[in-house]
């Protein structure tokens, strides 16, 4: 039996790290949450101008914006209606 070496060694080497490149699967929040997280993150950051969502935050960076966010759905929606204290 003629076994090809080269391949068998670069299957060796390309199985293995394809396999460990292969995304795994992330778990999707809930409508509801992601829906109370927002109403939460408008209460927390109200915008400079009514109506005009590309003025900006009055409190906060957007940086902030998204680790609020990230902590109320980590936290399933529930932020005790206290901000982020660092």
């Amino acid at each position: 039996m003629i076994v090809d070496w080269n391949s068998a060694r670069v299957a060796l080497i390309v199985l293995p790290a394809a396999i460990a490149m292969y995304p795994t699967s992330a778990l999707a929040i809930s409508v509801e949450v992601a829906k109370k997280c927002n109403l939460l993150l408008e209460k927390q950051f109200p915008p400079r101008q009514l109506g005009n969502p590309a003025a900006g935050s009055s409190k906060g960076s957007a940086k902030d914006q998204r680790d609020y966010f990230k902590k109320c759905v980590d936290n399933n929606g529930n932020m005790d209606g206290a901000a982020d204290k660092k």
